[in-house]
């Protein structure tokens, strides 16, 4: 490879592009107040985008057998996450909740938390994320039945364009048994019917 366009630009590109990114805005980059700037916002990033990483599929582990408990219901909620969107790389941030029917496997609670980490520390969108999570829960404990509630604050809204400060978006994905009318186990449940915190 000749480290043209699929190279990873350096420590030091990273924090000239910021100094780019400050001229660019007004700022002067030579400010004793900003000099460190540069540095802090590619700390920043190595850790806002952590999930580039590390792979999802080995976030999960080994499943637990849990043939004795085939069909019994098990809630996990407010897992908490934060975010990026693409579309401006502004954060976002909520909950998700995961209600599984049990199938073959029972979930480490750890290691769902684990996967929504990994997976929200991308630029991502909400929808997406939401089948994600769902892809690989669905792939690793081959439940019966799956449901993904994601609800999120997105300063894309809140802080630019609209400034639509109190809207907030819930999305879900169901799956196997719960596939035809997701929304209706999640209002039964009462899951992502809360305003994600401030």
């Amino acid at each position: 490879m000749d480290g043209g366009a699929d190279r990873r630009p350096g420590r030091a590109e990273a924090e000239a592009a910021v100094r780019v990114l400050l001229r660019y805005i007004g700022a002067d980059p030579q400010a004793p107040e900003l000099a460190a700037t540069p540095q802090r916002v590619v700390d920043a990033l190595d850790e806002h985008f952590a999930g580039y990483r590390r792979d999802p599929a080995d976030v999960l582990g080994a499943p637990l057998a849990a043939p004795d408990l085939r069909g019994q219901l098990v809630e996990i909620r407010d897992v908490s996450f934060s975010s990026h969107c693409e579309h401006h790389i502004a954060p976002f941030f909520g909950t998700v909740d995961v209600v599984l029917r049990v199938g073959a496997y029972l979930p480490g609670i750890g290691h769902v938390a684990d996967l929504v980490e990994v997976l929200a520390r991308r630029l991502q969108l909400q929808e997406r994320l939401t089948r994600e999570i769902a892809d690989h829960l669905e792939a690793a404990l081959q439940p019966e039945g799956l449901l993904v509630v994601v609800r999120a604050r997105h300063t894309c809204m809140s802080l630019r364009g609209p400034c639509r400060r109190r809207a907030w978006l819930r999305t879900l994905e169901g799956r196997g048994a719960f596939a035809e009318n997701p929304e209706t186990l999640a209002a039964a449940l009462g899951l992502g019917a809360r305003v994600p915190a401030p």
